[in-house]
């Protein structure tokens, strides 16, 4: 595949987080082209930004909806687009793309409810257009080897699902001192109601429904807030059941005094247990029943040749977080070039939205068992 895929992007201005990790994923294996851009709703702002990153001053455009309608009717117009924007923004912003004929990859959540999130699903489906969500940490060459071992039943019979998202930045009430990321993300009005839950909560969910490749058929869910006067969940405890006998666990906490970004999945089957940490990507304990435990490498002996576009280097070498998102891009590019990407589609980020909405109504109703409504 050698063809550059001309690409916008809404969002990810100056000083922002996640829109230059998109970039440098982008740009990591030459695969795409960034041409045109909304990067700010500040005007000033928008334009240094396109300067930075160098987009040419006629493809910088005021909002998404004239963006959108614009670069559908160029003939040199943007393949797809990346929304990066608070998430109060994805669904306009991916409605105005779709419409346009323009394929859509959303950073997550893919909406802030899930009757949002059904509709840009009815309306990818309509308009015959890729919507890719891009939860990073699938792209990890071992999250990779992981879900190939369950898919070849390596563990047996899966029993046990426990993964768990932790960090501590949130400890402290950081928004009402102006910072802009905890600003946003502790806000309803733009991050939605679920804070923590909506934030990393939904990665972990994702992370464990992509390995298994089983959606939680209902939950138990208890979100609480610990930080004085923030106005969303900090802290996020789910009992999930997946309907074939399967349980699991998942705590997700932005208050984790002492971890900084602990993402940890355990799988536990009747033959074997997996166990994966996103803090040392390249590494995945193995151990069956009555064996001594194994440590599996990324691109090590017996790593499988189907594998083998998840890893740039070899073995030894470590690759982490942006390799894993660059990975992400690579895939999202073989969908628009073949149709035979693997990334998490629209029909995925509905479940995550499902699963968001459960675990919301569960907290609301004394923590009682919620299905997933899709």
């Amino acid at each position: 595949m050698t063809d550059t895929i001309r690409w916008g992007m809404v969002g990810g201005g100056l000083n922002g987080f996640i829109g230059e990790v998109h970039r440098l994923a982008a740009r990591l294996d030459g695969g795409f082209a960034l041409v045109a851009g909304c990067f700010s709703s500040d005007a000033a702002r928008n334009r240094e930004s396109a300067g930075q990153v160098g987009v040419a001053p006629d493809r910088v455009y005021d909002d998404f909806a004239q963006m959108a309608r614009s670069e559908a009717e160029r003939p040199d117009g943007i393949r797809a687009v990346s929304i990066v924007t608070p998430n109060h923004l994805h669904f306009p912003a991916a409605r105005a793309f779709l419409e346009a004929g323009i394929d859509v990859i959303c950073d997550k959540p893919l909406t802030t409810t899930l009757e949002e999130a059904l509709e840009l699903e009815s309306l990818a489906r309509e308009q015959g257009r890729i919507l890719a969500v891009t939860y990073n940490y699938t792209g990890n060459a071992m999250i990779r080897l992981a879900r190939s071992l369950v898919a070849e039943g390596a563990l047996g019979d899966l029993r046990l699902v426990q993964v768990e998202y932790l960090q501590d930045w949130l400890a402290r009430n950081i928004e009402q001192e102006g910072q802009k990321q905890a600003s946003w993300r502790t806000d309803p009005q733009q991050a939605g109601r679920a804070g923590c839950l909506g934030d990393i909560g939904v990665h972990a969910y994702n992370l464990a429904h992509f390995v298994t490749g089983l959606p939680a058929r209902r939950v138990s869910a208890d979100l609480a807030t610990f930080v004085p006067g923030r106005r969303v969940d900090d802290n996020v405890q789910v009992t999930l059941d997946f309907g074939n006998g399967t349980r699991g666990a998942l705590w997700a906490s932005q208050v984790a005094v002492g971890s900084e970004n602990a993402l940890r999945l355990r799988l536990v089957g009747s033959r074997a247990s997996i166990a994966w940490e996103q803090e040392h990507p390249n590494q995945l304990r193995y151990a069956e029943y009555g064996e001594a435990p194994r440590t599996l490498s990324r691109n090590g002996a017996g790593f499988p040749p189907s594998l083998q576009r998840f890893c740039r280097v070899p073995a030894g070498h470590p690759e982490g977080y942006l390799e894993a998102f660059a990975n992400l891009y690579g895939e999202i590019r073989r969908g628009l070039l073949t149709g035979q990407g693997d990334f998490t589609d629209v029909a995925d980020a509905v479940d995550d939205m499902a699963f968001i909405e459960a675990c919301l109504a569960s907290n609301d109703n004394d923590n009682r068992w919620q299905p997933l409504m899709r």
